[in-house]
């Protein structure tokens, strides 16, 4: 006989629902493979793409292209819009794009504006006298501190100022009796290093970059040791004029080139031994060579030879094939 429950029971076990668990198939791993990290990464590499082109450009750029180009962003809006002096067509020292300047052309203008040159700038205009005049200036000012200061006076017949086609350039030249250098030394003169100081200082009145060149005589150097020539003393001989320079005041920022010649630019050619050929050339470069030093990255020679009346033929020829720079 079968048992019986209890009524109450028996409706509870009826209505008690059905619950079924499924468990999902899977490597557990499904909620970590979403698309928003591949789109960061791959602006991440962009900009890392981004930077290092910058870098690049920035490396192989001269110097004289970044100061076009800021020049460029430097420059005032409104010039740009107006199309007068101040447009970008004529300023030399902004890189040129192709096509036409838009900005050179105004409303109502129509082919007139196109044909017409660009006027030249204030700037271009003036920059050259200026300079010169500066430059003139400069040599006034170093001729009177010469007279003025017994220590340079006395040595005067020794210190040459002229203006070349490069800028001012100060020679200070040897003596028979006084020479600036010991024979086959780099070390100066106690009144040498007393010229140099003097001139220092003076150097800073002007904005214009600093090259310094050694020169030697003709005779062949035989002390020292093997493969020492003139090219490396009169190298040395630049660099302790630069340093004699430097103590006197002038800004080491200044400085633009420190070379040896040896004897390849000589004022006296028909004597080896010559002393005034063995001397110190500082030449305080005009904005025109300056900038054409920069324009082909330091391939220039910039020439220190004798103004155009005394130049000796052949130097120049010689000098860029053998001039050898010291830095």
């Amino acid at each position: 006989m079968a048992e019986r429950r209890p009524r109450g029971e028996e409706a509870s076990e009826k209505a008690a629902p059905v619950i079924v668990r499924r468990s999902k198939k899977g490597d557990g791993h499904g909620g970590h493979h979403g698309g928003a990290w591949k789109i960061a990464y791959a602006d991440f590499v962009t900009a890392m793409m981004a930077f290092f082109l910058l870098m690049w450009l920035l490396g192989s750029t001269s110097k004289y292209d970044k100061q076009g180009i800021e020049d460029y962003f430097n420059t005032p809006l409104s010039s740009l819009l107006g199309g007068n002096e101040g447009t970008a067509a004529a300023r030399p020292n902004v890189i040129q794009g192709g096509g036409r300047d838009m900005s050179d052309t105004r409303p109502g203008d129509g082919k007139k504006a196109q044909q017409e040159p660009a006027k030249p700038t204030l700037t271009q205009a003036t920059m050259a006298p200026n300079d010169t005049a500066r430059l003139e200036q400069l040599k006034a000012k170093l001729s009177a501190l010469i007279e003025q200061t017994p220590a340079l006076k006395a040595f005067k017949d020794q210190i040459r100022i002229s203006i070349t086609n490069e800028g001012l350039r100060i020679e200070i030249v040897d003596s028979l009796k006084r020479p600036m250098f010991a024979t086959g030394s780099a070390k100066l003169q106690s009144y040498a290093v007393e010229i140099l100081t003097q001139i220092g200082a003076s150097l800073n009145d002007v904005d214009n970059r600093i090259s310094i060149a050694g020169h030697t005589d003709a005779v062949t150097y035989a002390n020292g040791p093997a493969g020492y020539s003139n090219w490396e003393l009169s190298s040395e001989r630049a660099n302790a004029a630069r340093r004699a320079l430097v103590a006197g005041g002038m800004r080491e920022d200044k400085l633009l080139q420190v070379r040896g010649l040896a004897d390849v630019l000589p004022l006296n050619a028909n004597v080896a031994d010559e002393p005034t050929n063995r001397r110190i050339s500082v030449l305080v470069l005009n904005k025109a060579a300056e900038q054409a030093f920069f324009r082909d990255g330091g391939r220039t020679s910039i020439d220190e030879a004798l103004p155009a009346s005394e130049a000796i033929p052949g130097v120049v020829s010689k000098l860029k094939v053998s001039t050898r720079s010291a830095y």
